[in-house]
């Protein structure tokens, strides 16, 4: 086959589901993630497109938002076109998309649902096989490499992941998308200074880009290189709270705006302020992080904690009790409330809250891993 080397993809599929970075995957459903990821218009332009009214319509429902009226066009297109390339990778591209709408912006620090992960699972499953199909009559391009490693992200499949991205960014080096997620992905793989390495890149195609910054100072983290890595935190504060001077007085009230903010710096340098037991320093940080983000539980936990590492037991028990609402499936968030309860007398709803954790815990362990 003639194209650009990549022939027939072999898409290969990871045993079973292993969610490590939870933030990660949740950052794919995100409407505030990186500038094109929730922007379809953006993606449907990187697929060539064969002069069809059909697959133009497709498009054109992509670009709207409307989901499944494009894979039903699209799959009503390959009823009299199985070998069109375009076809398959666009469906792959509808079926990635539709794993998005399982989430919303708000829930990036809080569990989701069993329902949301067996979605996730079936839809990426589903686009990984299209764009398998697809390289059997054309070699895909860069947008759709990173489409196929985001598909293996959802499966915790970090080693595809990256050898996808790596393609990726090696024909199109200058997609900010792809670079973004190759860090998180080397992030997730302990390759540190790997992950440096592709946030710096997004940071030099896409200056003050928060998220970028966000994850290069968690990579320093992981080096230990603690100086740093608040560095890094507080610049993508700085870059929230205070505009550049250029921009006009509604541009910068919007960005200072709480509701504007992404909140993932302020969670960062407040745990890892925690970490080094500088409770004085975490407690105003972790404080915005609640004025920012009230409906993630990440922010209340880790304000929880603050306040419990300080005495304050009856707050550490209202914040604490905030993070259960939002993420009632996550076990050690039990067993931090229920460690509150008992230092403060209240025997039974600490028996309540450890029996909760237990249950958790033990479905968790009794659940098949989950198989594309």
């Amino acid at each position: 086959m003639k194209g650009t080397g990549v022939g027939v993809l072999r898409l290969t599929t990871p045993s079973a589901l292993i969610l490590s970075s939870a933030i990660f995957i949740a950052s794919l459903f995100s409407a505030q993630c990186l500038g094109a990821a929730g922007k379809p218009q953006s993606a449907a332009t990187q697929v060539a497109a064969p002069q069809d009214s059909q697959l133009s319509a497709a498009r054109a429902l992509l670009q709207e938002g409307h989901l499944d009226q494009a894979e039903s066009a699209v799959r009503e297109f390959l009823k009299t076109h199985p070998d069109s390339a375009d076809a398959h990778f666009l469906l792959g591209l509808i079926l990635f998309r539709q794993t998005q709408r399982a989430s919303t912006p708000s829930d990036i620090y809080n569990d989701p649902s069993k329902a949301e992960l067996e979605f996730r699972q079936q839809k990426a499953r589903e686009s990984l096989a299209e764009f398998t199909e697809g390289a059997k009559y054309r070699d895909p391009g860069a947008f759709d490499l990173k489409i196929v490693a985001l598909n293996y992200v959802l499966f915790g499949d970090y080693s595809n992941a990256d050898k996808w991205l790596t393609r990726s960014v090696s024909w199109d080096p200058r997609d900010v998308e792809a670079w973004y997620y190759l860090g998180r992905t080397k992030y997730n793989e302990n390759r540190f200074e790997e992950a440096i390495h592709a946030f710096q890149q997004c940071l030099k195609l896409e200056p003050r880009n928060v998220k970028a910054q966000d994850n290069l100072g968690l990579s320093l983290v992981g080096l230990n290189r603690v100086p740093e890595a608040i560095a890094a935190f507080r610049a993508a504060i700085q870059w929230q709270e205070k505009p550049e001077a250029s921009s006009s007085g509604a541009q910068a009230e919007a960005v200072g705006s709480a509701a504007k903010l992404d909140v993932g710096p302020y969670i960062d340098l407040g745990n890892l302020f925690l970490d080094q037991n500088r409770m004085e320093d975490a407690l105003p940080v972790l404080l915005r992080a609640v004025e920012i983000a009230p409906d993630q539980s990440k922010s209340h936990e880790l304000l929880g904690k603050a306040y419990s590492l300080l005495g304050d037991l009856p707050k550490a028990q209202a914040e604490l009790e905030a993070a259960v609402r939002l993420s009632p499936r996550t076990a050690h968030l039990h067993f931090m409330l229920g460690q509150v309860y008992r230092r403060q007398g209240l025997t039974e709803k600490a028996k309540a809250e450890f029996d909760q954790m237990s249950k958790l815990n033990k479905n968790a362990q009794a659940a098949p891993p989950g198989k594309p």
